[in-house]
């Protein structure tokens, strides 16, 4: 049934757009290429921050600030093992995904580090991308506050995430 969802509300948009003598080809082709002009608008920020991104774990730029800020994760009751998905998640989605499928696949889902990524990955944002994204759509240069907000919103997120961890955990 599935399956033929999107054929149907295709066709339910035709016979609309037919019915009110729009050209259904013509604001296709407008949407298409509106479409590729918001890509030209945002694609350079794009490929930086997936570069940068690709770079910081490569380069083993992870794994020394790892090391660097593990001594901060203790008193607030992070596991240090989650680090790298906290430091990668402002930046991209697709890498923290992989960060939190090999989490989960050294440590188990079940355990307390496979559930707080599994939280921290549902319940935070790619911050960078969706800000370059959206500022970059609607022309915006300069982000003043948002970014500092937006990173103060990921801590809370990772805060909370492991102490929801760790309150499932007891149940």
């Amino acid at each position: 049934m599935l399956d033929l969802l999107l054929p149907l509300i295709l066709i339910c948009v035709s016979v609309i757009a037919l019915y009110r003598k729009q050209d259904v080809y013509g604001c296709l082709l407008e949407g298409g290429k509106e479409g590729l002009r918001l890509l030209y608008s945002i694609l350079p920020a794009l490929v930086v921050l997936l570069t940068g991104v690709h770079m910081l774990r490569s380069s083993g730029a992870m794994e020394m600030l790892t090391e660097l800020l593990a001594p901060l994760l203790t008193p607030l009751g992070l596991p240090v093992e989650i680090l790298p998905l906290m430091l990668i998640r402002p930046f991209s989605g697709s890498a923290a995904l992989a960060v939190g499928a090999e989490l989960m696949a050294s440590h188990g889902p079940d355990s307390l580090v496979g559930r707080t990524a599994a939280i921290m990955l549902g319940s935070t944002e790619t911050t960078f991308y969706t800000i370059s994204v959206y500022f970059g759509a609607a022309g915006i240069k300069k982000t003043r506050y948002a970014i500092p907000a937006a990173l103060i919103a990921d801590l809370t997120g990772f805060l909370t995430a492991s102490l929801t961890a760790r309150w499932l955990s007891c149940l």
